[in-house]
C-alpha cells in the first residue's frame, strides 16, 4: 500500500494531531509540505517535527508533492483558503466547521466550481465506538430508528451524529433548545490538568430536533471533552430495541428480548505482546469495528482522523465521496439554527439551502 502524501495548512493545536499520525505510522502517512506565516513558528515545526515548512502559501503549492492539502485553521479563516487552493486544482479535506456563518457557507458554496475536489474532516463518525454504532443502528436489528439523543461533541459535531445515526442528510428540521447554568470545580483542559481547585461556571445547551417521524435531542456542555467527571452519553431506540452507550437490546421475537454490549478489543492488555492498540469494538460475537491502522499506537481521536486521510486518498483516486462539503455546511447551518433557538429561545425551522441539490 503506497504512503499517502498529504499537504497541512495551519501549525496549531489541531495540526498537530496530523503531524502525530504521520509520525506514529510513517508506513502509511507523510506530511510533504506545511504552510505556516509565521517565521518563528514555522522554524520551531520543522525542528520539532521534522518536516518541510514554508512561509508563503504560493511557495507551499508550487512545492507539491502531495495529493492533496489539509486545511487546519480557524473557521474565520478557512473559506478563503478553500477557495484560493481549489481554484489552483488542489484537491482539500477541510477542518470543521467550513465557514464561521451561513452568509459565509453560502459563499463558499458559490464560489467553488463543482468539480472541485473538496471533503470535510469530520472525525466523529470516525471514532471507532460511533463507527460501531453507527452500524448497528443501520444494520436493521433494532428496527426502525426513530430517535438519536446525543451527549458526546458540540455543535455540528453532534448535529453530525445525530444525522448518521437517524440517517438523514438535507431534510430540513424544527429546533426548540435552551441554556442551563451551573457550577462544577474546574478539570483538565487542552493545556493539561488543574493545578488548584477552582469553580467555576459551566453552560449546558439542550435542544431537540424534529425531522418529522425522527428526533434528535443535543445535550452538551464543552466540560464532557475533557472533564473527569462529566461523561459522555448516547442513546439510539428503534421499534425492535435500543442502544444506550454500550448496552444493547432488542426483540428477537416479539416475547424473546435478546441484551448485548458492545466491548473494546484491546491488544497489549495483561500477558498479551502483540503491542498496544485497539483491535476493534465486537457486539452479540461479530465485529462492528476492526482498527484499519494496527500497530500504530493511535487515540480514538488520532483514528479517526487517519480514517479521513485514507478516505480522501481513496476520492482523490476515484472512489466514493465520504463527507461531502455540501454535509459539512449542513451541519454548521443546523448548529448556527441551534444556537439561535438557544440564544433567543424561540422554535426555528431550516429552509432547504443550495447546497442541498448535491
Amino acid at each position: 500500500m503506497k504512503i499517502i502524501r498529504f499537504g497541512l495548512v495551519g501549525g496549531g493545536w489541531r495540526a498537530e494531531f496530523y503531524l502525530r499520525i504521520a509520525r506514529a505510522f510513517p508506513e502509511r502517512f507523510a506530511v510533504a509540505a506545511l504552510y505556516v506565516r509565521n517565521k518563528d513558528k514555522a522554524e520551531e515545526l520543522k525542528r520539532s517535527w521534522g518536516v518541510e515548512v514554508y512561509t508563503s502559501i504560493d511557495t507551499f503549492i508550487e512545492a507539491g508533492g502531495f495529493s492533496f492539502a489539509v486545511i487546519c485553521l480557524k473557521r474565520e479563516a478557512s473559506k478563503d483558503y478553500i477557495i484560493r487552493l481549489a481554484a489552483e486544482g488542489i484537491p482539500l479535506l477541510a477542518e470543521t466547521p467550513p465557514a464561521p456563518d451561513l452568509e459565509q457557507l453560502t459563499q463558499l458554496w458559490n464560489a467553488l466550481d463543482r468539480s472541485a475536489v473538496i471533503q470535510i474532516a469530520e472525525q466523529y463518525m470516525f471514532q471507532p465506538m460511533h463507527a460501531a454504532r453507527i452500524r448497528l443502528a443501520r444494520s436493521g436489528r433494532l428496527g426502525t430508528i426513530s430517535q438519536a439523543q446525543v451527549s458526546t461533541a458540540h455543535g455540528y459535531h453532534g448535529i453530525s451524529l445525530i444525522r448518521q445515526l437517524l440517517d438523514l442528510r438535507f431534510e430540513n428540521v424544527t429546533i426548540r433548545a435552551q441554556r442551563f447554568g451551573s457550577s462544577i470545580i474546574n478539570g483538565p483542559q487542552r493545556s493539561g490538568p488543574p493545578t488548584a481547585e477552582e469553580l467555576v461556571q459551566t453552560e449546558q445547551t439542550l435542544a431537540t430536533l424534529d425531522f418529522g417521524g425522527k428526533l434528535g435531542v443535543y445535550d452538551f456542555t464543552r466540560d464532557q471533552y475533557f472533564s473527569w467527571i462529566r461523561a459522555g452519553r448516547l442513546l439510539v431506540r428503534g421499534d425492535r430495541g435500543e442502544m444506550i452507550n454500550d448496552e444493547v437490546s432488542w426483540l428477537q421475537s416479539y416475547d424473546t428480548p435478546v441484551y448485548s454490549k458492545l466491548r473494546r478489543i484491546d491488544a497489549g492488555h495483561g500477558g498479551n505482546l502483540e503491542g498496544l492498540y485497539l483491535r476493534g469494538i465486537m457486539g452479540d460475537g461479530e465485529w462492528l469495528y476492526r482498527n484499519p491502522f494496527i500497530p500504530a499506537r493511535l487515540t480514538e481521536e488520532e483514528i479517526a482522523i487517519a480514517e479521513s486521510l485514507d478516505r480522501m486518498q481513496r476520492h482523490v483516486d476515484g472512489g466514493p465521496s465520504f463527507y461531502s462539503l455540501a454535509e459539512g455546511s449542513q451541519d454548521q447551518y443546523l448548529a448556527l439554527l441551534m444556537e439561535q433557538a438557544a440564544l433567543r429561545g424561540e422554535t426555528v425551522r431550516s429552509t432547504t439551502q443550495p447546497w442541498a441539490a448535491e
